[in-house]
């Protein structure tokens, strides 16, 4: 009797990958890697090879060292937690905080005065008498607020004095932390937590590599990118998994990376930048010594590397998976259509995204913005100032570095993604092989 007339349905089962990888019995091979994905892998590993080698090279002495050699001394400063007993009106001297449009400094001004019982160190539950600084309001510092206060010891024919140093702001600031990190594992699940920890690893690597490196007077553009591309390579593979994919994306992040410096390399000579435009500025250069005004040139490039970092790497993850779904959802696509199709998504990040490195830019400068605009200087002559000719070149580096960024990683997201397997290029599929 035949078996299509009693009934029933009978699925013969299917072994499309075990056929496909040439294996009878039934066990499933990864597809070989193709060779675009080997030429993407043998451009990733050696950049990042590359970068370690350059970090280790370049590892900085203790920043005690580049102090000591600067002059500068342990004052004996210590900072206090201190909380708020009481507060009231005075008035107290006029400082330089205190200047009014003429350009004087009035005798007097409004201020509060605080008493607090120190919370910590030798002197915990002492009570002292400081002034806040300027811009506090009376509930800033009223009853029961924590501050932090100064203690300068006696010596040298000075009296024991407290000062005001800041508002204390580590529980609302821990408790905002927790939040963020509640909502991204909730919304993004253990990807977002991955990234999360992904972003410590880079904050760590900053502070204990690149800030060092730059005070020692290291070549700012090696130490850079040396940090950015290791950092990408650790927060790209540990949020997004071992995948060509990722490594796709990488390369393209890579690539855009050494735009983004060579561009502000370029726009900073061309523009004659002053890399002197502030009293810090005026400071550090100070403190640096010999090679002061080279390395705030190098921490300029630096801020440039870093600025565009994040939103870099955004973007190409976000082609080469705008790929991998295309090239998923019709399997017969050509590279000319995946590359049409990732194009037409890579057009409208491009275009939200200067937005947001443009805006944020001048969320940052508005104080500034605002100065300049009660002076009445004219928004050409505002522009081509130090300061803002520092930042254009910023944005505008990064913004060419972004959008160069983006063809370059579609092209190679599309050959990688129609010489592989279109059923192992969804996303969250992360065979280092294939997806």
């Amino acid at each position: 009797m035949d078996r299509a007339d009693d009934g029933e349905q009978h699925i013969a089962p299917v072994h499309h990958r075990s056929r496909r990888a040439g294996d009878h019995h039934g066990r499933y091979h990864a597809p070989r890697l193709s060779r675009v994905g080997l030429l993407v892998l043998l451009a990733v590993v050696p950049l990042t090879v590359a970068a370690v080698v350059a970090i280790v090279a370049t590892w900085p002495p203790p920043v005690a060292d580049a102090a000591d050699r600067a002059g500068l001394v342990d004052s004996g400063v210590h900072y206090y937690r201190a909380t708020v007993s009481d507060s009231a009106a005075d008035t107290c001297p006029g400082t330089q905080e205190n200047v009014t449009a003429d350009g004087t400094v009035p005798e007097t001004v409004p201020c509060e005065r605080v008493r607090a019982r120190v919370a910590e160190g030798p002197s915990a539950g002492t009570l002292v008498t400081v002034f806040p600084t300027f811009g506090l309001a009376p509930r800033d510092v009223q009853a029961g607020v924590g501050i932090v206060v100064e203690h300068y010891p006696a010596g040298d024919g000075y009296d024991e004095l407290w000062a005001f140093s800041d508002v204390e702001r580590a529980v609302p600031l821990t408790t905002l932390g927790l939040a963020f990190l509640l909502v991204t594992a909730v919304i993004a699940g253990w990807r977002g937590i991955r990234a999360l920890v992904g972003l410590l690893v880079a904050m760590a690597l900053l502070w204990v590599y690149v800030l060092p490196s730059l005070v020692a007077g290291e070549n700012a553009l090696v130490v850079t990118l040396a940090a950015s591309v290791a950092i990408m390579t650790v927060v790209g593979y540990l949020t997004h998994g071992l995948s060509m994919r990722t490594s796709t994306a990488l390369l393209g992040t890579f690539a855009g990376l050494a735009a983004i410096a060579g561009l502000g390399a370029f726009g900073a000579w061309a523009a004659r930048l002053n890399p002197v435009t502030s009293e810090e500025d005026y400071r550090l250069a100070g403190l640096l010594g010999d090679h002061g005004l080279a390395s705030l040139r190098g921490v300029f490039l630096a801020g440039v590397v870093l600025a565009g970092l994040g939103v870099l790497n955004d973007v190409t993850i976000t082609q080469v998976s705008a790929v991998w779904e295309l090239r998923a959802a019709n399997p017969a696509a050509s590279w000319q259509q995946l590359f049409a199709g990732g194009m037409r998504i890579g057009r409208d990040h491009v275009a939200s995204t200067i937005y947001t490195i443009a805006f944020a830019y001048v969320g940052a400068s508005l104080p500034v913005l605002l100065l300049l605009e009660l002076y009445q200087v004219s928004l050409m002559r505002t522009l081509t100032g130090g300061a803002f000719a520092a930042e254009i070149v910023r944005t505008l580096s990064g913004s060419i570095g972004l959008v160069l960024a983006i063809p370059l990683t579609t092209g190679v997201a599309a050959m990688v993604a129609v010489r592989s397997d279109p059923t192992t290029l969804r996303l969250g599929h992360t065979h280092p092989a294939t997806a």
